[in-house]
């Protein structure tokens, strides 16, 4: 994984705004989602170490299938357009996993959720568990080093899966220690839009790509407040735009709350992403954040 991300003002410009056309849809292999109105992405973290649900699904004792239908059951009910499969922890300063042992994690879950009907999204920056999981039937790779191994491009450009392209400054083991920017808007919408151009010339086409401006990889609490406010200014044409705030440490650092306590404060970050733009918003609490979306459409509406 690289340790610093390529950033630079010279970088291609954000060539339109989302006022100029409809948020294109996102083709998932057979499946499209539809972004006239913002959809949910349901977390399911297969780790024993992630910052808010680790070991949850995942222990000494293996994956726990049981307890993973369940809780995807329930995220499909509540209405998320898609499920996040992830085997290894993302949280600042974890221990990265062979991919051999995210496969031990992933797989099995994409077998078993196989009949939802959902889009199956796995979070991996390794090529061979790109390949492996495309084959097993998943519908989106969720890739935080935003394309910045060739080998996930080309697995990626061979299938029919959906491509979230996503930015990190350093690393999940450096990305907190001390993020800097001159202009983190600035920086964030070129990096994206370079990512995305490379990506079609590997022969991915733009309604599989998704942007994420990476919430909390390698930013301060203001550079995350910078970016949520001007979250249209992150998109690439009129590529959708995924966002993850869901009980991160800047809803912590905001509010005084642990992890288990904040989910007010993560529905508050659903209804400003929503307002301010996101298309898909990958959040643990799916039911309720389901009611906040509810809301918004109905005022968008009136």
């Amino acid at each position: 994984m690289p340790s610093k991300d390529r950033q630079s003002v010279d970088q291609p410009k954000n060539p339109s705004s989302p006022a100029q056309a409809p948020t294109r849809d996102l083709t998932c292999n057979e499946r499209v989602l539809s972004f006239s109105s913002p959809q949910l992405m349901g977390v399911l973290n297969i780790t024993p170490d992630s910052f808010s649900d680790g070991g949850q699904l995942f222990n000494a004792a293996g994956v726990d299938l049981d307890a993973v239908r369940g809780q995807a059951h329930a995220m499909v009910a509540a209405g998320a357009a898609v499920l996040d499969i992830g085997g290894e922890s993302s949280r600042p300063g974890a221990v990265a996993v062979s991919p051999a042992e995210e496969q031990r994690r992933v797989l099995p879950v994409l077998e078993a959720l196989a009949d939802l009907d959902v889009v199956l999204s796995v979070d991996t920056y390794h090529a061979a568990t790109v390949r492996a999981a495309i084959d097993a039937g998943a519908g989106m790779i969720n890739d935080i080093t935003g394309g910045s191994d060739p080998a996930v491009v080309a697995a990626v450009a061979d299938s029919g899966v959906a491509y979230a392209l996503m930015h990190m400054q350093g690393s999940p083991q450096t990305m907190q220690q001390d993020p800097s920017y001159k202009n983190v808007v600035a920086e964030i919408a070129g990096y994206l839009a370079l990512r995305v151009h490379e990506c079609e010339q590997a022969g991915i086409s733009v309604n599989r790509l998704i942007v994420d401006p990476g919430f909390g990889f390698g930013k301060s609490l203001q550079h995350n407040l910078d970016l949520l406010r001007q979250l249209p200014e992150l998109r690439v044409g009129n590529s959708p735009i995924l966002v993850g705030l869901s009980r991160k440490s800047m809803i912590g650092t905001i509010t005084g709350q642990p992890v288990e306590k904040r989910l007010a404060g993560s529905l508050a970050a659903v209804l400003l992403a929503a307002q301010n733009g996101a298309n898909l918003i990958r959040v643990h609490d799916v039911e309720e954040s389901a009611d906040v979306l509810a809301v918004f459409e109905a005022c968008r509406a009136v």
